[in-house]
């Protein structure tokens, strides 16, 4: 019996590991490959010798991608909120959109 998980094989510092993973087989594998090449990065600058240093600073480094990228994201949300508000109030009154109470209440004919 499967569990629906697919198994791939990656080598990430020299080393291979099985990973079982919700996600496709080409997903992980290039997951895989982008932590092998941050690896590499930190292990070519030459000062660091030991191999669980070099995989705690290339987490860093991945996870600083990852908060500038989520502060990036925040950033285009609240652009797009003062945007989508600047053009409300621009449109007639009768084009702007209705404020919702929390509730979804339609009449019948309406949607």
């Amino acid at each position: 019996m499967t569990d629906g998980r697919t198994v791939v094989k990656v080598r990430i510092g020299g080393e291979e590991y099985t990973l079982k993973s919700d996600r496709p087989a080409d997903y992980t594998q290039r997951v895989a490959e982008y932590v092998d090449r941050a690896l590499k990065e930190v292990t070519s600058s030459g000062v660091i010798v030991e191999s669980h240093k070099a995989a705690i600073l290339a987490a860093l480094a991945i996870t600083d991608e990852l908060f500038q990228a989520k502060a990036a994201e925040e950033e285009m949300a609240r652009r797009l909120r003062a945007l989508a508000a600047e053009l409300g109030r621009v449109l007639p009154p009768a084009k702007r959109p209705q404020r919702s109470s929390g509730s979804i209440v339609t009449l019948e004919g309406q949607a």
